[in-house]
């Protein structure tokens, strides 16, 4: 078994040991004052405690040896008088056996409570850790899944939108060729070129979901607004955006986290809230940044359960990641209402998602 007997530092135990002694004679002074008719053999455990929880064991076995001398002598030197000479020796045994009894249990007392103490630090330092690793792993899991989103969006529009909007000139020239021959399908091919420009507006949407928020410090605004239009127009609801104030986030990776609350709350309601009416909302005053997702739908239960949902988790995760504090409840007038306060106080320094 490990020991963890915290040692007490120097100067503490020649206080201690100071202590002691100045109570031993405080108390034989008064034991011999008093006259041995009347005994304070109990008021000696006061010294022989201190010696032996704040000292060591040794110690306090000599102050319990020291303090049946003095009550011995006390008593003897102010005339008691025994029947027998063995009758002091008896009784200075019986209270010196006492004595150590004292000293053995509380010095098996302080070794418990210091191992007991040592391996509270020992399970708290190791629980620290663990949360901090637990902490790192998922922030490297919400970063890769960031950069991967990233990555998707731009190869997205790099590469599918220049696709498709090569196709686009292609059925642009033979609609031409057809309408110069005056054939009847060249509708047709002008309805191909209306398709596939759709694609591309939404194949740019969604490649502007997975990589929204510009760098810029109105990107979030500008990126919610989108957003809830893009929103409304694949889903077929009415998705709207609110900031009566302009709000500025100068910190890429809170704007980051505020529109990835926002895109999961917005899709909890569509998914599961069965809502067909959403409004986001982004405040601002001198105190915090408010952002705030309310829809129409069938709401959290209440209360809510105790396993909440891997949304909820996320959303959750992602504000304590930039100091906000996350709610998210059934509101009075039905369906979800989901905020989260970011106080100007907490907000971190600008950093890159």
């Amino acid at each position: 078994m490990l020991q963890f007997v915290k040692q007490p530092d120097h100067r503490s135990r020649v206080l201690s040991i100071s202590a002691a002694l100045l109570i031993v004679a405080v108390i034989g002074a008064a034991d011999y004052l008093t006259g041995f008719e009347t005994s304070f053999s109990i008021f000696y455990l006061l010294a022989i405690g201190l010696a032996a929880w704040f000292v060591n064991r040794g110690f306090a076995i000599f102050i319990s040896i020291l303090s049946v001398t003095v009550s011995l002598a006390g008593d003897l030197v102010r005339g008691a008088h025994f029947s027998n000479p063995f009758v002091p020796a008896w009784n200075a045994v019986i209270l010196l056996a006492f004595y150590l009894v004292v000293v053995w249990l509380l010095a098996l007392l302080r070794s418990t409570y210091c191992n007991l103490e040592g391996l509270v630090r020992q399970r708290t330092a190791a629980l620290t850790d663990e949360m901090a690793e637990r902490e790192r792993l998922e922030r490297e899991l919400l970063e890769i899944s960031e950069r991967e989103q990233r990555r998707i969006g731009q190869d997205l529009h790099d590469g599918l939108c220049q696709h498709l909007t090569g196709a686009t000139l292609a059925g642009q020239v033979l609609e031409e060729k057809l309408e110069a021959l005056h054939l009847p399908v060249a509708a047709d091919a002008s309805r191909v070129v209306e398709i596939i420009e759709e694609g591309i507006n939404l194949s740019r949407r969604l490649a502007k979901g997975l990589y929204p928020v510009e760098i810029e410090a109105d990107g979030l605004m500008l990126a919610l607004e989108e957003f809830a239009d893009t929103t409304g127009k694949l889903f077929k609801v009415a998705c709207q955006f609110h900031c009566d104030l302009p709000v500025l986030i100068h910190d890429s990776a809170t704007a980051g986290h505020l529109y990835r609350i926002a895109q999961e709350a917005v899709g909890n309601a569509i998914k599961h809230g069965k809502a067909t009416g959403i409004l986001i909302r982004l405040d601002a005053s001198e105190e915090n940044t408010e952002l705030s997702i309310a829809d129409n739908g069938i709401g959290l239960p209440d209360p809510l359960p105790e396993k909440r949902g891997l949304g909820l988790r996320i959303m959750a995760h992602r504000s304590a990641m930039i100091g906000g504090v996350f709610q998210a409840r059934r509101a009075e007038t039905g369906g979800t209402r989901v905020t989260c306060v970011i106080s100007a106080l907490t907000t971190p320094p600008n950093k890159s998602l």
